[in-house]
Parts: structure tokens; C-alpha cells; sequence
């Protein structure tokens, strides 16, 4: 019925469509410029103070596939549209998740121009006939289907027994047929997994012209009453903004053009659905003119800003701060009301609903890795083939992209759309499925880095004896679980954080907007003439309403932690952050003493670690920023929420403030894997046995660079003596900043105390007995004052510029039951670079 539906599509509904897409370019313009200029300046001022996220995961990331790789191709059974007949064509999807239609694989070969493609965004997979009618009838409002009296009727008959199709919104749909299942469930898995990272290509996009963009429509939707509009852009820029004037233009369609269809149901069903895909083609091609001529207005404007930006900079952080007090002080009444009335209460329950099956997907796809392992290592075991082992290995690596054993673990997550069902009614959000998409994207992700990771840690134990390298899967595949749980973790409570901010965040700004935008415009007058385009009153006031909900959202994902749920590590016990690159780069310096238990323990303290990109120095107030300990975590005097807790230093507790239980075994297994953050090598020394060594402390070795020797750690002090001395904590400070004590920050030494210091350590090091606690002239004059009072507790000091240990000796517990010194202080600052 293509010819049907081009012939009304005619020339005066033509000019039509392309009257209206201008309208809704005309209007959406300003909305992009404005949020053009302010995305610009606020990354221009990320690069003068030299913001950067800390390292938030411990699997190193897997590298992009090169452009073109081949992820789906078979020959298969298509409908052709063009000549309404059932045809074998062979059909290719690479790593652009377009799905290529060519006439045979001759054809494809030889580099002929595929027949169709198409951009699945939107979509939806069926393996049902019956199914996929039910949804498209709910797309056919026919005005006639009330006097019909016939059984409605497959669009398609079906030649083979096992149908997939591909349902999208404004486009015709495809279908396809196979004779065997296994088939059909590879073919729909594979067009899953291409629906699923073409709908998050945009919101995963970092750039600040797609920040612009995104904002820009959020905005607009918000002039027009629509709250929460941000979480149904899919795809890119071009085919959401096309999107959008395509539900504009849907009502008038309909009531113009469906009352004219004759014929059958199903002739009428396939001609609509080709009207609107020509529809669309049509909208799409000028708005893809348009955004280019936008964009390139926008560019031009933003030249001429970059040289004002970086000279008042200052100023205008200075002005949007001011700003952003005056507002908060008016918004902050009603907020807290909307918040406490519309949103707390609920917060807890939703995160439950989103705990279980989220969970469940990451798990499945850890024990999807673990079994792959297993049996790579199986293989391994009885061939002791090296190249069929780098065969599995090459495998491994390709595991991401088999959508079919990946399915099953997506399927995990799937349960969440029937369970948040009540909130399209309570919170209006009607796309938990692209909640959904986002956690199975994640999964995916997560499953490559532990693959490669797995690869590149194994990689410098291929070339020996196969007997060590069979011991050497075990031993990085556990390290590579250890890796994987942390990052699960992190991982799991961004998705958490995006998805309750999202689905509660749209009832507080549709509940302000009433009162609180009118009033919005007074504050106009308090930003310079010179900082218009940079600064602008709707941005502040959202950043607020958004760092409230936030705000929220973390408090119940930190108590969802604190009570170990799903093994979500708890955010209050600061882990230190390893840089990516240290799981491959750290190498085992030949002859170098193995660290001893305190050395091990200081390493995975807080504070013991200033590793790359851990800081946070140069981060706005109240920007959510990875953590020191990975985590999604609010820097801020105002951000509370998820504070390190007092005590939370000592490695033997979770930190929580009233919990004796000890840590959880994981939270434990990741302290020691980051002390042993060096890749596994054996030396064929002396006539050394392959295989792992006898206990952890003869892999555990300091890093290059770091002069500081595992003596000053005094190894040999049994757990009694160190039991009743306190917790001690000597850190790996390469060149660290001094850090502040509990008591205020340390003290700039003079040259004299410096001496003397260094003195104390050396007799400290020459065989002092640790339980005594260090010398009084190393320690501050603040502890001095305390030690001669009679109190227990030492205060940590540290030398610029040397490379000293650091003892922190927590405090005997006073009669009265409380405790005094260092020891429950909070946790010591990373060390900044």
C-alpha cells in the first residue's frame, strides 16, 4: 500500500508538514542558544579549574570496537515492502546498530549498497504475531473500527513458523521469519540489544553541545506544561527533535487523513503506517537543515564568548553563586513542603522495587563471567594448548556482544517494568522500560571490562610453562570478581540515583511552578549586563529543585547500604580509589621485600593513598562528583547526606556508628585487593615452584617510586600487642600534601622541627617497641600537650616533601566508657596532587 499512502501524502499536506516543522525549529532555537551558551561557559570553567571526575571503577575500560565490526549476519526471510512479497535477503548489523538489508551475500561482499536500512530506535521486538497486533492497533485509532464487524486480520501472512518484528513508532514496520527458533531468538536478541544502545546514545554523551541539547528540550517541554520530558529523548539530536514536531503533527494527521482511508482494516492499517513514515522522512531532512544552521549560529556566538568567559571567571562564579542563595532562600519553604509530602515518603519503596531486579542482572552477569572462566580454565587444563587458549580467550572478549547468552541475564532486570507499574499513575512516569535499558546497557559494559581486564592482568602469564598459567586464571579470575563487586556497586547506585531523581523530581518542579516561576524574574536584575548569556535564572533555579531531590535519593541508597543490601558497598567507609591504570602498570621491582600485615593494612586505609584523580579539589560546591572511594557522592558543606561516618577509618569495622558487625567478606577482599593492586608475577628464582605463592604477603610489594620500607611498619609486633595499642596506619605517601589531624590542620614545620622528626623516626625505626606509640617530638604540638596529660590517643602528622610512615594509635576506651585522642576522628582527606 506504499503507492497508496505517497498519493496522500500530496503536495498541500507536504507544505503542511514542512510549515510545522519550521514552527517547532522556530520555537525550540532560543531554548538551544540559550542553553548553548550557558553548556559553554560552564565548560570552560571545568577546564580553567581543571575539573575531573576521580576514578570511579577498578576494571580497566574496554576500548571502543573498531568502526564497522560485524555484530549480526545471516540470510533470512523478509518482507519487502516495495513488492508486498516474502523474499531471502541477507542481512548485517555492525557496531553502528543499523540492520542492513542486502539482496544476497554475493552482494554484500562485493560492497553493493544495502536495499534498506534502518535505525531501530524506539523500537520494539516481537516473536508474536498476536502480541505485536495488540500494540499496533493501539497505534491505529481507525475511526470505522466501532461499525466493523470483521476479526481483525495479520498484517502479513507468515511463511515460516518463527516471526520477528520490529515495531517502531512513526516508521513501517519490518518483519522477518525464520525456520528454526534458535534462529529467531538470536535475530531478536541481536535487534534488542541495537534498540537498547541507540535510545541512550544521546543521555550517555558528554559533550557539552549534547548537554545543551538535552536541557534545550527540557525547557521547552516545560513551557507547555510537560514535566519530566528529559528521559523520552532517544537517539540522537536529529531523531529526537524529529520526534517531537512528529507528536505535534500526529492529531491533525489523524484527523485528517484517517477519516479518508478505505478499503480493508489491514490495508488501512499498512497504508497509515506508511503515511507516517513518509511523514517522518520528510521532518527529518529539514531538521536535520535546521539543527546544522542552529548549530553553526551557535558556534559562531560562543567564539566570541570563550576570551570573556576566561577573564571573568571569577566573577561570574562569584555572581552565579550569589544568585543561586537568593533563589534557594525563596524556593526553600515550598520545595521542602513538595518534597516531604510528594516525595520522601515514597523514596524507600521505589528503591526497594529497584534493588531486586537490578541486582539479580549484575549478579547473573557476574556468574555469566565466572562460568566462562571456569570453563576457559577447564579446557586449559586438559589441552594445555596455548593457542586454543588464546582462542577462548579472544572469545571472551567478543562475550558483550552475544546477545543471546547476554539475554538471559537482561532478563533479569526485566521484571521491574510490571513492578513500578503505579507509577505512571502516582509520579506520571510512563518509561521504566528506559530505566530498565539503561541497567542492561550498564551490564553489558560491566561485562567487557571484566573481560578485558581478565585478559590484560592474564596477558605476562601466558608466555612461561602451562602449569603457571593455569594457576594464574584462578588467581586473576578472583582478583577480576573483586574488581567486578566494587564496580557493581558503584554502578548500581548511579542507576539508582538517575532513576529516583528522575521519576520524583518532575512532581516537585510541576509543584513549584505555579508559585515559584512568576517569581523568577525579579532576580534577573542581579545578574551584569556582560554575564547575560552565561548566567541564567531558570538554570539556577532547576540545579536547586534538582540538588534537593538528589539530596533525598542519596540518603535512602547510603541506608539501603549501611543495612548491606544486595551487596551494596557502604559509602560512609572511604576505600581509596586505584587509578585504572595501576592494575596493568604496577611492576613488581625485582628484589623488592614483600609488605608486611601494618604495611598491607595502611595501604587500604583512608587516607593512605593519593592516587591519580582521587581528589576532589576544584569541584563546584554541591556538584555530585565519584567520591574518594568511587562512589556518586555530593561534594559540599551542604551534601551531607553521605559523609564519611566517625570511626569509619578503622578496617575492621563497616564504620556505621552502633554496628559491631565486622565488614562484609567483600568489603574486606576489596581492601586487600587494592593493597595488592600489582599484577600477579612469578619469579623462576632458586628453583621456585610454579603456581601462586604460599600466602598473600609474598605478592604484596611497594610501588615504584615510593622510598618509604616496609621496616618502619615493625612487621614482627604480635596481634596482641597490636590489639591493644590501636589500629595502626602507615600510609603509602609518595610525595603527599600533609593532611589534617583531628584536632585542626598541621602545623608548617620548621626546619628544626623537621630534624628532629626525622631523628624520632629513625629511632623509631631501629627498634622501638610499637606499643609504646611514637616519640613526642614527631607527633604535633597539640598531641605533645594531650601525652602529657595522661591521654592514650596520638594525633597523625605528616612531613612535607619526606617519605615517612604514619602511625595513627587509637585511643584505650576511658572508664566511663569513652574515648579519647585520634582514633574517632573522621577519616583523613585524601592526599591532593
Amino acid at each position: 500500500m506504499g503507492g497508496a499512502a505517497s498519493s496522500q501524502l500530496d503536495e498541500a499536506r507536504s507544505a503542511y508538514i514542512r510549515g510545522k516543522t519550521e514552527a517547532v525549529l522556530k520555537n525550540f532555537s532560543p531554548y538551544y542558544k540559550r542553553q548553548h551558551a550557558v553548556a559553554f561557559c560552564g565548560h570552560v570553567r571545568r577546564q580553567v579549574e581543571q575539573q575531573r571526575e576521580a576514578a570511579s571503577q577498578l576494571l580497566k575500560a574496554k576500548p571502543p570496537l573498531e568502526p564497522g565490526t560485524v555484530l549480526y549476519e545471516a540470510e533470512l526471510t523478509q518482507f519487502a515492502e516495495d513488492i508486498k512479497k516474502w523474499k531471502d535477503r541477507y542481512i548485517v548489523v555492525k557496531n553502528d546498530f543499523a540492520v542492513e538489508s542486502y539482496e544476497s551475500r554475493e552482494a554484500y561482499q562485493k560492497g553493493a549498497a544495502p536495499r534498506t536500512r534502518v535505525l531501530p530506535v524506539g523500537g520494539k521486538v516481537f516473536t508474536s504475531q498476536a502480541e505485536y497486533s495488540l500494540l499496533a492497533d493501539r497505534h491505529f485509532p481507525d475511526p470505522a473500527a466501532s461499525g466493523e464487524k470483521e476479526t481483525p486480520q495479520p498484517l502479513v501472512a507468515l511463511p515460516k513458523e518463527f516471526p520477528v518484528v520490529l515495531w517502531q513508532p512513526f516508521l513501517r514496520h519490518g518483519f522477518f521469519c525464520f525456520a528454526e527458533a534458535a534462529a529467531q531468538k538470536r535475530f531478536s536478541a541481536v535487534l534488542s540489544d541495537c534498540i537498547r544502545r541507540l535510545n541512550h546514545d544521546l543521555t550517555k554523551q558528554t559533550t557539552f553541545e549534547a548537554q545543551a541539547f538535552l536541557a534545550a528540550v527540557q525547557f521547552f517541554h516545560q513551557e507547555k506544561g510537560h514535566y519530566g520530558s528529559r528521559e523520552m529523548i532517544t537517539g540522537d539530536e536529529v531523531q529526537a527533535l524529529s520526534s517531537l514536531v512528529m507528536e505535534e503533527l500526529l492529531p491533525a494527521l489523524q484527523a485528517d487523513l484517517l477519516p479518508t482511508m478505505k478499503g480493508k482494516r489491514s490495508d488501512r492499517k499498512r497504508a497509515w503506517f506508511g503515511l507516517l513514515e513518509e511523514a517522518f522522512h520528510l521532518v527529518q531532512r529539514q531538521v536535520a537543515e535546521g539543527l546544522r544552521g542552529l548549530k553553526e549560529e551557535c558556534r559562531a556566538l560562543t567564539e566570541g564568548l570563550e576570551g570573556r568567559v576566561r577573564a571573568d571567571m571569577d566573577q561570574i562564579a562569584n555572581s552565579e553563586d550569589f544568585l543561586a542563595g537568593k533563589i534557594e532562600a525563596m524556593v526553600a519553604q515550598p520545595a521542602e513542603q513538595s518534597c516531604a509530602e510528594s516525595v520522601r515518603p515514597f523514596l524507600a519503596s521505589i528503591l526497594e522495587e529497584l534493588l531486586g531486579p537490578v541486582s539479580s542482572g549484575f549478579e547473573a552477569v557476574r556468574s555469566l563471567f565466572e562460568e566462562e572462566v571456569d570453563a576457559l580454565g577447564r579446557s586449559f587444563q586438559n589441552t594445555k594448548d596455548g593457542d586454543q587458549l588464546k582462542e577462548h580467550l579472544d572469545g571472551l572478549l567478543r562475550l558483550p556482544l552475544d546477545a543471546v547468552k547476554m539475554e538471559a541475564c537482561y532478563r533479569e532486570a526485566a521484571p521491574l517494568q510490571e513492578q513500578l507499574q503505579d507509577l505512571n499513575s502516582r509520579f506520571r512516569f510512563p518509561h521504566v522500560d528506559l530505566v530498565v535499558q539503561r541497567a542492561q546497557n550498564y551490564m553489558q559494559e560491566l561485562m567487557g571490562n571484566a573481560a578485558f581486564t581478565f585478559t590484560q592482568l592474564l596477558a605476562p602469564h601466558l608466555q612461561g610453562e602451562p602449569a603457571r598459567a593455569a594457576a594464574a586464571i584462578e588467581k586473576v579470575k578472583l582478583r577480576v570478581l573483586k574488581q567486578y563487586d566494587h564496580d557493581s556497586s558503584t554502578v548500581r547506585r548511579k542507576i539508582f540515583q538517575e532513576a529516583l531523581v528522575q521519576i520524583t523530581l518532575p512532581t516537585v518542579q510541576k509543584a513549584l511552578a505555579p508559585t515559584c516561576k512568576p517569581e523568577l524574574q525579579k532576580f534577573e536584575q542581579l545578574i551584569f549586563a556582560d554575564h547575560a548569556h552565561m548566567i541564567h535564572v531558570e538554570n539556577v533555579y532547576e540545579d536547586i529543585l534538582h540538588q534537593l531531590v538528589l539530596r533525598e535519593a542519596l540518603k535512602v541508597i547510603q541506608e539501603a547500604a549501611m543495612q548491606k543490601k544486595h551487596n551494596l558497598f557502604d559509602d560512609s567507609v572511604a576505600l581509596p580509589s586505584e587509578s585504572v591504570s595501576s592494575l596493568t602498570d604496577l611492576k613488581t621491582p625485582t628484589g623488592s621485600k614483600p609488605a608486611s600485615p601494618a604495611r598491607r593494612a595502611s595501604a587500604a586505609s583512608p587516607g593512605a593513598l593519593g592516587s591519580e584523580g582521587s581528589g576532589t579539589s576544584g569541584q563546584a560546591e554541591g556538584q555530585v562528583q565519584p567520591g574518594r572511594n568511587g562512589q556518586g557522592a555530593p561534594v559540599g558543606p551542604d551534601h551531607d547526606a553521605v559523609a564519611p561516618v566517625e570511626g569509619a577509618a578503622e578496617l575492621g569495622t563497616a564504620g556505621h556508628p552502633g554496628d559491631p558487625e565486622p565488614a562484609s567478606g567483600s568489603l574486606r577482599e576489596l581492601r586487600e585487593l587494592l593493597a595488592e593492586s600489582a599484577p600477579v608475577v612469578y619469579q623462576d628464582t632458586e628453583g621456585e615452584a610454579p603456581g601462586a605463592p604460599e600466602n598473600e604477603e609474598e605478592e604484596e610489594e611497594n610501588a615504584p617510586g615510593c622510598t618509604a620500607h616496609s621496616e618502619a611498619t615493625a612487621p614482627d609486633v604480635d596481634q596482641g600487642a597490636h590489639s591493644e595499642a590501636g589500629s595502626v596506619e602507615v600510609p603509602a605517601a609518595c610525595g603527599a600534601d600533609p593532611q589534617p589531624g583531628p584536632e585542626g590542620p598541621a602545623q608548617d614545620p620548621s626546619e628544626k622541627d623537621l630534624q628532629a622528626r626525622a631523628s624520632a623516626q629513625d629511632a623509631q625505626e631501629g627498634g622501638e617497641a610499637v606499643g609504646a606509640g611514637p616519640s613526642e617530638d614527631w607527633l604535633p604540638m597539640e598531641s605533645q600537650g594531650a601525652q602529657a596529660a595522661g591521654s592514650v590517643g596520638a594525633e597523625e602528622a605528616q612531613v612535607p616533601g619526606a617519605h615517612t610512615a604514619q602511625w595513627e594509635v587509637e585511643a584505650a576506651p576511658d572508664p566511663d566508657g569513652t574515648e579519647t585522642g585520634g582514633g574517632q576522628g573522621t577519616p583523613p582527606e585524601q592526599p591532593s596532587e
